[in-house]
Parts: C-alpha cells; sequence; structure tokens
C-alpha cells in the first residue's frame, strides 16, 4: 500500500495558467475601459433629458435645455433635435434612442444601443419618418 503526504504534492496554478488568467483579465479591462465613459455619457444624457422635462416651454425650450446640458456634460452622441418630444397623455413625455461604435482593436468594435424616456410606461417613441 502506498502512503500519501498530502505535502508532498504541489497545489496552485501552473505559468501557464497564469498567463491565460492575466490575458482574460487584461481583455476584460480594455473593455471595461472602453464602455465605462459610453455609459457615463447615458447617464448624463438621462439626465439633460430630465432636465430639460423639467424646464417645461415650448419644444425648442427643451432641446435648448437640453443643448445647454449637454455642452456641460461633454455629450456628443445625441443633440436636442434628435430628441422625440410627444404629448400624447397631455404630459410631455421625452424619448431618445442612439448607437455608440466603440472601437475594440484593429477592425473589430463593440456596438452599444441606447434608449430612454420619460414616460412612465418606458415606452420610448420613435422619431417620425420624416425628420
Amino acid at each position: 500500500m502506498a502512503s500519501y503526504v498530502f505535502g508532498k504534492y504541489q497545489r496552485g496554478i501552473s505559468l501557464t495558467g497564469l498567463i491565460v488568467v492575466l490575458a482574460i483579465l487584461g481583455f476584460a479591462a480594455i473593455i471595461a475601459a472602453k464602455t465605462v465613459p459610453v455609459y457615463a455619457e447615458y447617464s448624463a444624457v438621462k439626465d439633460a433629458v430630465k432636465a430639460a422635462k423639467e424646464t417645461g416651454g415650448t419644444v425648442r425650450d427643451m432641446q435648448l435645455t437640453f443643448d445647454k446640458n449637454a455642452d456641460i456634460n461633454d455629450i456628443e452622441a445625441i443633440t436636442g433635435r434628435d430628441l422625440v418630444i410627444s404629448k400624447e397623455t397631455g404630459e410631455t413625455e421625452i424619448s431618445f434612442d442612439y448607437e455608440r461604435r466603440v472601437p475594440l482593436f484593429g477592425n473589430a468594435s463593440l456596438l452599444l444601443e441606447f434608449a430612454g424616456t420619460t414616460d412612465k410606461s418606458g415606452a420610448v417613441a420613435q422619431k417620425p419618418a420624416n425628420e
């Protein structure tokens, strides 16, 4: 009978395993570093839309309020003219949707789609086709 001593065998990760784990972590860090600013911009867009709705007034007033917030918060993905401002239920609602393409490396990129609305139902209004 062979007797086994637990301290006799080495435990841990091999060099190859360490390299693979570090490569995966590095790839995840690159994607996170490139997408976090895009999500921060999306958060700023939602805040600017909320501020535009609170100002009330005409459609143009709300667009200008959004554009002023966009200048302050460095929003480049969308402008006030891209907002869909409607008054279907008697209350003014603002919706938006846009895409951001994030280049990763070489010819590979990540496409992120964003949409939001001030409507409590969560239904994002579509921009009319003639605009």
